[in-house]
């Protein structure tokens, strides 16, 4: 009995040590806190989808998800180096809004002579430890030495896959300004970006940037945490809007009504960027299939779909390009545009949207 006690308590300090490494950030706290606790999203001590939103679904345990993951998945990864385009980014210029996509979730945008880069990754993983998660090969072309100065960065919610220790810590003295979901400042600060770089939005905030660029906080239907804790802070999606242009910014999210409710109130777009990938029937609420994003785009009322959340990790048991078969296979159905760049092709919304089905000869 002793040495069962002993072996308990080394575990067990064993992991409070490991998850005081600075990776895992810090809660909210303080003023932080108490604006959190007056959010209309904030219940029981932690934020709430507009609709109920298990993790899993009935008949579904964390043990048969395990079982699932040591199967064998075909094609989980890519046979080979993914294809790419080094486009200079301290020389972009246009009147258009141009968007690099740099796999999965990242991806940087110039618009009106600013330089906004969403949920960059660029450790090389998305986990708090090196050896899990690894991005594919070619997809981490781009490091944050290839950046201009930033104007903004904009962080979606907190998880490793948009939220990342490694590069936070390489941008932010090279960045002007964080705008992030309410409690995920307190990450930020942890880190080292000063408060006063930091802004937080809670669901249908709307704040200027400057006279000609304004963000809306817009609901999603997600989860937040970097630990084992979870709704400590705010997950959303975004809206960047100028006199001339609306581009939706999806972040993560399961399908729900928020999508129609954000498309008759702000739409249509110019553009929509949502997610397509890491999903499976064992998680159905918190991620959308293919055919979801498809209907999503619709229901925002978008002229042009693009696909992000794929072609860099392997977050999920699907092949690694069957997700942008299945919404590319989807959008022909239903005469949706959409536009499918490879990592590194720049797009120019309203203008220039590249089709290549280039997944198709990774071999």
């Amino acid at each position: 009995m002793l040495i069962f006690f002993i072996i308990l308590i080394t575990i067990s300090g064993s992991t409070y040590l490991f998850m005081k490494q600075q990776q895992f950030g810090n809660y909210p706290s303080g003023e932080r806190l108490e604006r959190i606790i007056k959010s209309p999203n904030y219940k029981n001590g932690a934020f709430q989808n507009q609709h109920h939103t298990p993790m899993l679904p009935e008949g579904v345990s964390y043990f048969t998800i395990l079982k699932a993951y040591f199967k064998k998945v075909e094609h989980k990864e890519p046979p080979s180096i993914l294809p790419s385009i080094k486009t200079d980014l301290k020389s972009l210029q246009s009147d258009k809004p141009v968007i690099v996509w740099f796999g999965h979730s990242s991806y940087f945008i110039h618009i009106n002579g600013k330089n906004i880069l969403v949920d960059p990754v660029f450790s090389g993983n998305a986990s708090p430890v090196s050896f899990f998660g690894k991005n594919y090969a070619g997809s981490n072309v781009y490091s944050v030495d290839d950046f201009p100065d930033l104007d903004l960065v904009l962080i979606t919610h907190d998880h490793y896959d948009h939220l990342d220790y490694k590069t936070i810590l390489k941008l932010k003295n090279k960045t002007k300004h964080f705008y992030t979901s309410l409690g995920v400042g307190a990450h930020l600060a942890h880190w080292g970006v000063d408060e006063k770089n930091i802004t937080e939005f809670d669901w249908w905030d709307e704040i200027a940037f400057d006279s000609n660029i304004k963000f809306i906080a817009t609901p999603a239907r997600h989860f937040s945490g970097r630990g084992f804790t979870r709704g400590k802070t705010l997950w959303a999606s975004y809206i960047l809007q100028t006199p001339d242009y609306k581009i939706f910014l999806g972040g993560d999210s399961g399908y729900d009504t928020h999508f129609k409710e954000i498309g008759n109130k702000y739409g249509p777009f110019d553009l929509a960027l949502l997610e397509c990938g890491q999903y499976n029937a064992f998680w159905p609420f918190i991620h959308m299939m293919p055919e979801q994003t498809t209907q999503a785009a619709l229901d925002l009322k978008t002229k042009v779909l693009m696909p992000v959340h794929w072609s860099k990790f392997t977050l999920a048991l699907h092949p690694w390009n069957e997700s942008i078969k299945r919404v590319t296979a989807e959008a022909q159905k239903l005469n949706l545009p959409i536009t499918t760049p490879m990592i590194g092709e720049p797009i120019f919304v309203d203008s220039i949207y590249p089709l290549k089905r280039w997944w198709e000869e990774v071999l």
